[in-house]
């Protein structure tokens, strides 16, 4: 595992953005270090049947797919957000516990290092290809600004689950 840290090689805007955006990816991957096969497919929280570590893992690389590949680079939708419905909003999440939580760090960490690539071939004021919902177009900083909030929410509950599955705090 690679040491995390939230300070950046330089103080340029794309350093402290990419810098946060990999202590924030580190991070989750920390939180999983060490729990069991079976820790890693428990779903402790009764009101939520799917935030399992796994399910957390696979929610956040595919999420990282779909802000990169699908909204700024303008690519079809495509792995298991294809499935997604109204009844089943986050299908990634709950086949997630059929994967062994090391191929899923691992898938994770291979797409982060692609994405690290891309980010440093645009230009921070590059501009998604695909609107957001209000229909306006986001630019590459704003993406990587939503991931850092994004991945950090889901530290908060890679926390908790992982608590409550195994005891372990920290990290």
């Amino acid at each position: 595992m690679t040491q995390r840290t939230d300070t950046p090689p330089a103080w340029d805007e794309r350093a402290q953005l990419v810098t946060f955006l990999d202590y924030a990816r580190d991070t989750a991957r920390a939180k999983c270090a060490g729990v069991s096969a079976e820790d890693a497919c428990k779903a402790p929280l009764p009101s939520s049947p799917l935030m399992t570590l796994c399910g957390l893992i696979s929610h956040l690389r595919w999420v990282e797919y779909y802000w990169f590949h699908v909204m700024f680079l303008g690519e079809e939708l495509a792995g298991p957000l294809t499935e997604a419905t109204d009844d089943d909003p986050d299908p990634e999440m709950r086949t997630a516990v059929d994967i062994p939580l090391p191929q899923l760090l691992a898938e994770y960490e291979e797409q982060s290092a692609r994405y690290r690539r891309l980010v440093s071939e645009y230009d921070l004021d590059s501009t998604a290809k695909r609107p957001i919902s209000d229909g306006r177009h986001v630019d590459l900083r704003w993406v990587i600004l939503h991931l850092i909030e994004e991945t950090s929410r889901h530290n908060g509950h890679l926390d908790v689950v992982r608590e409550l599955v195994d005891g372990r705090t920290g990290a």
